[in-house]
């Protein structure tokens, strides 16, 4: 394993520009060209700088939240607020198309529905909303009782999504009526912010949830019955510190993948993690588990970054070479022990990058890097064979949402609410000196 220093200083902002034409062109780096190495410098461009969020409606300190949702189809980027507004964007230049108010700060990431081109979002004011994409109107609101700060799951006509007070909800996505909705008592004591999403596999039929009492749980997509005993991931934590933990949660949404075991049959496992206990691979049909990582602990988001098979880039060092097998590791963004590279098999650790002072966001997988927030140093490119820096941009006043990214662009918003949109610009693989 290897560990490096704190993510360096920021690199002075790059400035860029784009049309709409060329706008989510992906052809230019994609997951199947080796992945990055070396840090060139100057691969992140700016093409998109505008302030978003209207400083006179936020309250307290300046914290912008979520993720934005991209619509690649029509050029559309869905972006909440602290100003209490869901916004809707041009992908191109990042104008406004419309606004939609609601009574609390929208710190979610929406859903968009291509089929019937609506979006879906969550607010503090404890609501699911349903607008129509194209004009922002209002479809319907489903009241909650708590804050929906987690991007819904679609299947067919029904919607899974959960709030802040341990409920998980199904209902039909047309009308929002309630289908049928489950409860845990949240834990006694201290929690830290924020929730975790619920996760839908279609080939099992199955909803992941976790909670804040650190269990984990999947049920019937049908009718919300259990599938399997509670998981509690805390148990261990309890156990080695002789009382309980002071934070339970597991505000992790469980991540799926589809698999093979030893022998090669295929098989599906949830990871998720517990912020006292560490990271956890589970048996998706039983909830058994097949490994733990109690060292990792504080983990607050899990990514699992998947590189494909492919062939040597024709004009890097190994070209003509065999087959490069696929890749996958799993990403953990911890509060306490920083970001790591995991190996999902096994669950070691493959590389480790300490904490940047004041913390990170979660990772995305973007044109076959690693991008993520911090709260300070501006956002960050990064590889994720070994975790090295690949390049950054700094605006001064840091990030909390998450980036979100369509081939080989991404979108942001940083703390101070200015609006983001960033173009990575690859370097090739570097060409053999010829001899003689």
């Amino acid at each position: 394993m290897r560990t490096r220093l704190a993510l360096a200083a920021a690199l002075a902002l790059t400035s860029g520009a784009c049309g709409l034409g060329e706008l989510f062109n992906g052809d230019r780096v994609n997951p199947e060209v080796p992945t990055w190495v070396n840090r060139p410098g100057a691969v992140m461009d700016v093409f998109v700088r505008r302030t978003l969020t209207a400083p006179s409606r936020t309250v307290g300190e300046d914290w912008e939240r979520g993720r934005p949702e991209i619509d690649p189809m029509h050029a559309r980027v869905f972006i909440g607020s602290a100003d209490h507004g869901l916004y809707a964007l041009r992908a191109g230049d990042g104008s406004t198309i419309w606004r939609f108010e609601t009574l609390g700060v929208v710190q979610s990431e929406p859903l968009y529905d291509p089929e019937m081109d609506y979006v879906y979002f969550g607010s503090h004011d404890g609501a699911l909303y349903c607008v129509r994409a194209a004009d922002g109107g209002l479809v319907y609101r489903f009241d909650t009782g708590a804050e929906v700060a987690r991007k819904p799951v679609r299947f067919g006509e029904r919607l899974f999504f959960s709030n802040g007070a341990d409920h998980l909800f199904a209902i039909d996505r047309r009308t929002g009526k309630q289908h049928w909705q489950v409860h845990r008592t949240p834990a006694l004591g201290m929690e830290i912010g924020g929730h975790a999403g619920a996760s839908f596999d279609p080939t099992l039929g199955m909803v992941f949830m976790a909670y804040s009492d650190g269990h984990v749980i999947a049920y019937d997509a049908r009718d919300g019955s259990e599938k399997w005993t509670p998981v509690d991931l805390s148990a261990d934590a309890e156990q080695s510190a002789g009382d309980a933990p002071r934070y339970l949660d597991v505000d992790t949404t469980p991540v799926i993948d589809h698999t093979t075991d030893a022998g090669g049959k295929p098989t599906a496992v949830v990871y998720v993690a517990s912020y006292a206990g560490g990271v956890f691979a589970l048996e998706a049909r039983t909830g058994a588990r097949l490994w733990s990582l109690p060292a990792v602990a504080g983990v607050t988001d899990l990514l699992l970054f998947h590189e494909p098979a492919h062939r040597p880039h024709p004009q890097g060092p190994d070209k003509g070479g065999p087959m490069v097998p696929e890749k996958k590791v799993l990403i953990a963004s911890s509060a306490t022990t920083g970001l790591q590279g995991i190996d999902p098999v096994d669950g070691r650790v493959l590389w480790a990058d300490k904490l940047p002072e004041g913390g990170m966001t979660a990772p995305v997988a973007v044109a076959g890097a690693i991008m993520l927030g911090t709260t300070r140093y501006g956002l960050f490119l990064i590889s994720p064979r070994d975790g090295k820096v690949i390049d950054s941009v700094d605006l001064g006043s840091g990030f909390a949402l998450v980036p979100a990214a369509f081939g080989a662009r991404a979108y942001t918003m940083t703390n101070a609410g200015t609006f983001l949109g960033v173009a990575i610009r690859p370097p090739l693989p570097p060409r053999s000196k010829k001899r003689g």
